[in-house]
């Protein structure tokens, strides 16, 4: 048998061996540290015995598959200790995830008492140092051992497998967990591992399923590292928009309106307002037209696109096909709306490109358990577009599309927080897809060439495309690593037949045009999320709902700061004045607070010179400045979009 490690060093042995071994001959020290391994470059567990010959390499905690396999063991743990405090509660499934691990149990809800009890019994476990025994049994033999234990979760998963699947399980101790793994040898390498938090989660994500307590947890090999995280986490909570929105008063949610319809604050609403004049101004330079198009549609336009038949689960549907003369729906999309503005008037190969913009609400029929803040939500409003081409005009408009979404993230200042995805059709699902394979092969094709020649690094995301062509997503991921497609960008060879789209070429021939679905910046909602944890709500100063406060040090000084204020809103610069009988520095913490670009603190000095002192939450005191001065600057600012750089912490 002969293995080849990873620098290429080739190692020889007589006969098969464990995967463990083999890093014991290595080095003892790999050994402790090992985790699992890769065989021919997929993870399997150190208890694998192989012979042949095999690239293998011996992962540790310092890689993403050691990571795994050392938290998944940890989840273990975690149902073991459960399962000794708890042994009513029954186990469902328990991975690894990106940051950590989590367990479903069919049990109580659980408080922070109740975690810190089972955090207690965790390290008792680990200080017990069970070794993890794999074991296999057939799928009857499998039914019946956690049929025996009354784990009917397990039973359940185990019904699904085929009728000759050999299943395996892993014991530790009295505790015996349905598995693939991989897992470590024993609980002993396990040392800093913290529960987090629990919650409610549906048994397979399914909402008509029953409710089960989730409790999530994380784990490291050094304490120093679970502290970092810790305060990774403490600063996330300052960062989640759903929280830090509402402590804004820029949206908030009431349960008798419903779920995923949030209600935009007038702060909320300004920096929306701000967002949409600039897109739309961006856009006209960028010659776009702008349409206004109905909320609702019968559902013979949904059935001449193909969304009745691809989306309808996802439509609010308002009326019964059986009963009502006419059925209508909610759009949840505007494209073949602006369709019909193209095909209001015949269309010459020199009209073309026509490119169509619209600020749309959308509804979606999201499920419940979906709903999160501002990024999932049943109603929203997006900066969409659809632009018909010639063939010939496809692919420099496809690019210019993208160029437009990459200015959008450049001036918001979040381009190098985003992935670009290549959304392709599954064709082992044809029935979820119009057109035919070679269609779909050269739109993708045409993608990929697009991506390759801008030099944007993409991945292939086989099943995401739109029912009737692929698309660039443009992903970023929340606070809590979740990702959501911000921008999108379909290349659509399809549609144009469906609702008998045609210009007239220069040989007076109809032909069908190409069809761009595009957005600018994407759903202002979502992207209003994704700037509150960006900026931990200290937006940029040409988008903060407030950008300067007003500031008299008594009540002496009122009058002066009030001509501040008008001088100011004359400019178009969004302030107020805080005018309460209130000592300045609470003033300037409630500023501060209320994350407020700039303060002008103004006195018995600033009203005799003519000036103001300048406090921002970039450089702290900034002197005094004359209003001119300090107006010029500011306005310089908003015009420029400048994203200035916190400097003071203490400031932020």
């Amino acid at each position: 048998m002969e293995v080849i490690l990873k620098d290429g060093v080739r190692k020889k042995y007589e006969q098969p061996m464990a995967i463990i071994d083999i890093a014991k001959d290595i080095s003892e020290g790999l050994a402790r540290m090992a985790c699992a391994a890769e065989l021919d470059g997929e993870v399997v567990d150190l208890r694998t015995e192989i012979d042949g010959e095999h690239q293998l390499n011996i992962l540790t905690f310092d890689s993403e598959g050691g990571k795994a396999a050392y938290r998944h063991t940890a989840s273990h743990v975690l149902a073991q200790a459960v399962k000794r405090l708890y042994p009513e509660a029954k186990c469902a499934i328990g991975p690894s995830i990106e940051d950590g691990f989590y367990y479903d149990f069919d049990m109580e809800s659980l408080d922070r008492e109740a975690l810190d009890k089972i955090e207690k019994e965790i390290k008792k476990v680990i200080k017990e140092g069970a070794v993890l025994e794999r074991f296999t049994l057939p799928r009857a033999e499998a039914i019946a051992f956690m049929k025996e234990r009354e784990e009917p979760y397990k039973v359940e998963l185990i019904e699904d497998l085929p009728e000759d699947a050999e299943i395996s399980f892993y014991r530790q101790g009295e505790f015996v967990d349905l598995c693939a793994g991989p897992h470590l040898m024993t609980t002993k390498p396990l040392k800093a591992v913290k529960l987090i938090s629990s919650s409610g989660a549906y048994w397979r994500g399914n909402e008509k399923n029953k409710m089960l307590t989730r409790i999530y947890g994380t784990a490291f090999t050094k304490k120093a590292d679970l502290d970092a995280y810790l305060e990774h986490l403490e600063d996330i909570k300052k960062r989640d928009h759903n929280k830090l929105g509402r402590e804004l008063e820029l949206f908030t949610t009431v349960d008798v309106i419903g779920q995923g319809l949030p209600l935009l604050m007038p702060k909320g609403v300004q920096i929306i307002q701000t967002l949409q004049r600039w897109i739309e101004d961006e856009e006209e330079k960028r010659g776009y037209m702008r349409t206004k198009t109905p909320l609702m549609a019968k559902s013979d336009l949904y059935k001449i696109s193909g969304h009745w038949e691809h989306y309808k689960e996802g439509m609010f549907v308002l009326g019964d096909e059986e009963k009502d003369k006419e059925v209508f729906a909610l759009r949840p999309m505007t494209c073949p709306f602006q369709y019909y503005v193209y095909k209001a008037s015949q269309k010459s190969y020199r009209d073309l490109p026509c490119r169509y913009g619209e600020t749309s609400t959308l509804f979606r029929n999201e499920d419940s358990g979906e709903m999160h803040g501002l990024t999932r939500v049943r109603q929203f409003t997006i900066s969409e577009g659809h632009l018909i081409v010639r063939p010939d005009q496809m692919i420099s408009e496809f690019k210019d599309c993208i160029a437009l979404a990459r200015y959008c993230l450049q001036t918001l200042g979040v381009e190098e927080d985003v992935t670009y995805h290549l959304s392709k059709w599954d064709a082992d699902n044809r029935e979820k897809y119009i057109g035919e394979p070679e269609v779909w092969e050269e739109t993708e094709a045409s993608i990929r060439q697009i991506l390759e020649e801008l030099d944007i690094p993409f991945t292939e995301d086989i099943g995401e495309a739109a029912f009737y062509g692929p698309k660039v997503d443009i992903n970023a991921k929340n606070v809590y690593g979740k990702e959501d497609t911000m921008i999108t960008i379909q290349w659509d060879a399809l549609l144009a037949e469906q609702f008998d789209m045609y210009y007239i070429d220069e040989k007076g021939d109809k032909v069908r045009p190409y069809i761009i679905h595009r957005t600018s910046m994407g759903c202002y909602e979502r992207t209003l999320a994704w700037l509150i944890e960006k900026y931990a709500g200290a937006f940029p100063t040409w988008l903060s709902p407030e950008q300067v406060r007003v500031l008299p040090i008594s009540e002496k000084y009122i009058d002066y700061a009030a001509k501040v204020e008008d001088e100011l809103k004359a400019n178009g610069i969004r302030c107020s004045l805080d005018n309460r009988s209130e000592k300045i520095g609470y003033k300037i913490r409630e500023a501060r607070l209320q994350k407020t670009p700039y303060m002008l603190v103004v006195g018995q000095k600033e009203e005799e010179d003519g000036v103001v002192s300048v406090r921002s939450r970039f450089r702290g005191d900034e002197g005094q400045q004359s209003l001119e001065h300090f107006i010029n600057d500011i306005c310089k600012e908003i015009r420029t979009k400048e994203i200035r750089q916190v400097e003071l912490e203490a400031e932020a």
